[in-house]
């Protein structure tokens, strides 16, 4: 490979390094550059290029692309790029320019072998130790598969590097998309419909605090993209083929009947602020790309801040609108990807000056784009500046990650009064949120715990964060968890404790699966991994973090509970409407669709300020569908409740009861769970489930 090759003028479509007749064509967007070099490596960690080619502004650019295609070149090369030009528009220094090697933003897989964070940060000149693009070889052209919608989904976020990093996953490649595929037979006996994976586009491990960093901590999670059209390396065997492993992974899923959502991080980039590293976007595009304050009396640039990480994505240009949609389009188009779920969304509206737009082009954009229509689109509906859309996301067809959702149920799984409305009508699908502008209760995402945050374990264990480990003095992550320790803070021995704390994991659990709209499970919450009161383990690889698959034996009895209840969801159409619940009854049924009590039929708690009971029943969606009665007793005592009358022979089931111990907590075949009278006794801190039968 470390020869000469010839060149031609090239083309400025595709962007990025794009295998064509007679080579390997390259293009990238410099608008103020006026010399581009295009540095070519043998390999990742190869100390000096064996080419550079110097681009003519008259035959290697046109308008604001620069191109040129290298013949014969063989796949798997690396490259760089380096741009020549102003000072003040490239955001490099006069004696660096040139020096300053650049990552190609459409890099489809990436090296990061040299990179250091800190170096790039503070020099400049960086000499070849800059992250590195890969030419990769094309995908075969097949059949683009049908996009799982989330009509009847149950997600499943997880982290791919920390799903089998542990040792007792006992797979192959811990950490990589390859551990994952080993994993989904234990997605299938779960029975979750969809993964949602946390950031896989290839970010920047070392975008850490300085006090995190002298841990020898580094950036966990995934949210500082540098590499939109690139798998992260790191979750590879082999990076040059990252694209290929990371649709083996979609396929191997896809072919379980399991969809696929990405987490993606479109806000801002792992180029942060004016003190942050160079990558790419910062020479490349920095005043299109960011939003950017200029100061008139000094001319000098600034970064408009709306995501607490320093810089904040443009989203609302158009040639960053184009860029958006594209990727976007790519993933889905290229790897089978059936939605997205975007961090802090409520950045894409904001307008040039950071301003709250009205109609925001960049959500209709991808909502619009023919590629994506069919493919999930998740908002979490604020940023880090007070933007906050929860309810009302621009756009028709975006769901949301409803945090009002997750605040209720905890602070009513807890014990706090006087929530039972408001319970309520979290469990109905939040039509307060979604009705009034004709969406359904699938937008509503509903979840108790997610990465960020307390494990379901720690949410029942602990009134506080201790997040001491990651090097803060315990400054970052939430101060408020509306948690309950169940009366001692972390671990016990007391087995009552335990025991409540146990109930009260199941309690969420179950809440979580009999609401209206789209449940979301955090991974691990299933057999209650701990991160033994870390809320923010952003920066934890290691085994605080990891799923420790040692639990899944020891906490066997949740695992149950947990499949066990994910079934009956499914097995009940009642607990999926497609519309928001009425209370009338459905044409050809004798039932409403939903009714609402108290301890006395049709008398809910709505005003009681120390209510701490709801019971409902639920008409099937079919005649020949089973009725469904369910009461939810959060208060310390044990309340007898009344129940509906049932046609001659037909009796109550109880097929739930979380204060029961294990496995009679979920009997969903149960002989003698009949219930003869017209009232049924409901522990304190427990949910109960009847059915007809």
């Amino acid at each position: 490979m470390e020869r000469s090759y010839a060149v031609q003028p090239g083309s400025r479509f595709p962007s990025g390094a794009t295998v064509v007749s007679g080579g390997i064509n390259f293009c990238v967007f410099c608008r103020h550059a006026t010399e581009v070099e295009l540095l070519l490596y043998a390999g990742p960690a190869s100390p000096e290029p064996f080419q550079v080619i110097s681009l003519e502004p008259e035959s290697n650019r046109t308008f604001f692309y620069w191109h040129v295609l290298v013949e014969d070149l063989p796949l798997h090369c690396h490259y760089t790029w380096c741009a020549h030009g102003p000072h003040g528009l490239l955001q490099i220094s006069d004696e660096a320019a040139g020096r300053r090697e650049l990552l190609d933003p459409h890099a489809r897989a990436v090296s990061d072998h040299l990179w250091n964070r800190q170096q790039s940060a503070q020099s400049t000149d960086t000499g070849h130790a800059s992250m590195r693009a890969i030419v990769t070889e094309p995908f075969r052209t097949r059949d683009r598969a049908a996009i799982r919608t989330l009509d009847d989904a149950i997600i499943y976020e997880l982290h791919v590097g920390g799903y089998t990093r542990h040792p007792s996953s006992g797979v192959l490649h811990p950490g990589t998309f390859a551990g994952v595929i080993e994993k989904i037979p234990y997605l299938q006996q779960l029975g979750v419909t969809h993964v949602e994976l946390m950031p896989v586009m290839a970010f920047d491990e070392q975008d850490v605090p300085a006090a995190v960093a002298a841990r020898s901590l580094h950036n966990y999670w995934g949210y500082s993209t540098h590499s939109f059209y690139s798998a992260h390396p790191r979750y590879c065997v082999d990076p040059v083929r990252a694209p290929h492993e990371f649709r083996a992974l979609v396929d191997a899923l896809h072919a379980a009947d399991i969809g696929v959502l990405l987490d993606v991080v479109f806000n801002h980039t792992a180029e942060a602020g004016a003190n942050g590293p160079v990558i790419n976007f910062k020479v490349l595009a920095n005043d299109i790309f960011y939003h950017v304050d200029t100061n008139s009396s000094t001319g000098s640039h600034g970064y408009r801040d709306y995501t607490g990480c320093g810089n904040t994505v443009n989203c609302n240009h158009p040639l960053v609108t184009a860029f958006v949609v594209r990727c976007l389009e790519y993933w889905v188009r290229e790897f089978g990807v059936d939605g997205f779920r975007f961090d802090l969304a409520s950045v894409f509206a904001r307008g040039q000056h950071g301003e709250s737009m009205s109609v925001p082009p960049l959500p209709w954009a991808i909502e619009s784009s023919p590629v994506l229509a069919r493919a999930a689109l998740i908002a979490e509906a604020w940023d880090a500046a007070g933007l906050y859309h929860l309810g009302a996301f621009p756009g028709m067809a975006w769901k949301e990650w409803n945090g009002r959702y997750r605040d209720v149920i905890r602070r009513f799984v807890r014990g706090d009064p006087g929530l039972v409305a408001q319970v309520a009508t979290c469990v109905a699908g939040s039509a307060d949120l979604y009705q009034d502008d004709g969406r359904l209760p699938a937008n509503s995402i509903n979840f108790v715990t997610c990465h960020d945050g307390f494990t379901l374990s720690d949410l029942v264990s602990f009134d506080a964060k201790h997040n001491e480990a990651n090097g803060e003095d315990n400054r970052d992550g939430s101060n408020d968890n509306l948690s309950w320790n169940c009366g001692t803070e972390g671990e016990t021995d007391d087995a009552q404790i335990i025991g409540l704390r146990h109930r009260q994991a199941r309690n969420f659990m179950a809440i979580l699966l009999l609401s209206q709209g789209v449940p979301m499970i955090l991974a691990g919450d299933e057999f209650l991994r701990t991160q033994h009161g870390n809320n923010n383990a952003f920066c934890q690889d290691n085994a605080l973090a990891w799923i420790d698959w040692r639990l899944s034996d020891r906490a066997s009895g949740m695992l149950r509970f947990t499949r066990e209840f994910i079934a009956l969801r499914k097995r009940h159409a009642s607990l999926r409407h497609r519309r928001f619940l009425t209370g009338r009854r459905p044409s050809g049924q004798s039932h409403p669709d939903v009714a609402w009590h108290g301890e006395r039929l049709h008398a809910p708690e709505w005003n009681d300020p120390g209510g701490r009971l709801l019971a409902f029943t639920l008409a099937g969606r079919s005649p020949d569908e089973p009725l469904l009665h369910v009461v939810f007793n959060m208060g310390d005592a044990t309340r007898v409740v009344a129940l509906p009358a049932l046609e001659e022979e037909r009796r109550w089931r109880r097929i739930v009861d979380t204060a029961a111990v294990p496995p009679h907590d979920i009997e969903p075949q149960a002989k003698d769970a009949s219930v003869e009278s017209e009232t049924c006794s409901v522990q304190g801190r427990s949910v109960v489930v009847l059915e007809e039968g």
